[in-house]
């Protein structure tokens, strides 16, 4: 008999607390916040099993599937101060933007996680370090870090009577996708007209000297102004689009998405004739892409996203 108790008291002992003790159902708005912040917490000690992790849960990292042991559970070294919250308690997920330490370095991150019975049934990493990717975010965590928290446009309610639904607001998302695949500055760019892009941690819009394309300073111009120049037809494909998260309180769209760069177009020929050389895209390459969209009046208002260089036409691994 003794045996037997102190077998079951071993066993007890032996699972993480976390995994007996799974987030309340539903999990709301507030609760969705407060797990992104254990999440994030978790990730910076390198420890998943103070998360209540599904069995079977599953990673991945840059589009990689990997366990809770592996890649940033090894290297993350502190949860930095800027923090983006998107909840969406119908579909039981929530996404993420923030900063954190990798052994001493900045990076971005862009994260979306399930939930399933108040466990964590998925998690999706995308993450931006120095160096990886565009040259403007050599510093690291670019203004991020500065900023702690997200333009209050992005955490404002939308009154009830002035919001699309999901369908409307993953519509409005999808036109952004749709007008940067082979750009020719003569679509439809459904933008306001005070519309800005935060990549990375820096604004690459309305910023200039940050971002120059063919010789035309794009970094200087406003997002409609940008896809008008047709300078992004660099991108020839966007592929593998999902919009799991949508917060229609806040009207905002977290997506999913890989742009690729076939390399095969030697220059680009702008609306008013002019042919620009593509540059450094001359080589087939590919961004995986997490990306968050603010819609105002059906128009994109603010484009937030966290993007890195994978092999080109990498497929991330989930399903639509």
């Amino acid at each position: 008999m003794l045996r037997t108790i102190t077998a079951a008291i071993l066993a007890f002992i032996a699972v993480p607390a976390a995994a007996q003790a799974p987030v309340k159902v539903p999990c709301e708005r507030a609760c969705m916040e407060d797990l992104a912040g254990r999440v994030l917490t978790a990730l910076a000690a390198r420890d998943a099993s103070t998360l209540p992790l599904a069995k079977g849960a599953r990673y991945t990292e840059n589009g990689q599937a990997m366990g809770f042991d592996n890649g940033m559970w090894q290297t993350a070294s502190k949860v930095g101060a800027y923090r983006h919250v998107f909840a969406d308690p119908d579909t039981g997920q929530f996404g993420v933007f923030s900063t954190m330490d990798e052994n001493g370095h900045g990076l971005t991150l862009g994260a979306r996680v399930k939930l399933h019975l108040g466990q964590i049934t998925e998690m999706e990493l995308v993450t931006y370090r120095t160096g990886a990717g565009p040259a403007w975010n050599d510093a690291g965590y670019g203004n991020l870090e500065g900023m702690k928290q997200p333009a209050a446009l992005w955490t404002t309610a939308t009154p009830s009577g002035k919001r699309l639904s999901r369908q409307e607001l993953i519509a409005a998302a999808n036109a952004y996708f749709s007008a940067i695949e082979n750009n020719d500055g003569k679509g439809y760019y459904p933008f306001t007209d005070d519309c800005d892009r935060l990549e990375n941690g820096t604004m690459t819009t309305n910023n200039p000297g940050i971002v120059r394309m063919g010789g035309v300073d794009i970094g200087g111009m406003g997002c409609k102004a940008q896809f008008s120049t047709g300078l992004y037809g660099v991108v020839t494909e966007v592929h593998d689009r999902r919009f799991p998260i949508v917060d229609v309180e806040r009207q905002s769209v977290f997506a999913f998405a890989v742009f690729d760069h076939c390399g095969c177009k030697k220059e680009l020929v702008t609306p008013d004739g002019r042919k620009v050389d593509v540059g450094m895209f001359n080589k087939p390459s590919s961004i995986l892409l997490a990306e968050a969209f603010k819609i105002r009046d059906g128009l994109i208002h603010q484009v937030e996203a966290v993007g890195t260089s994978v092999p080109y036409h990498s497929v991330p691994g989930w399903s639509r």
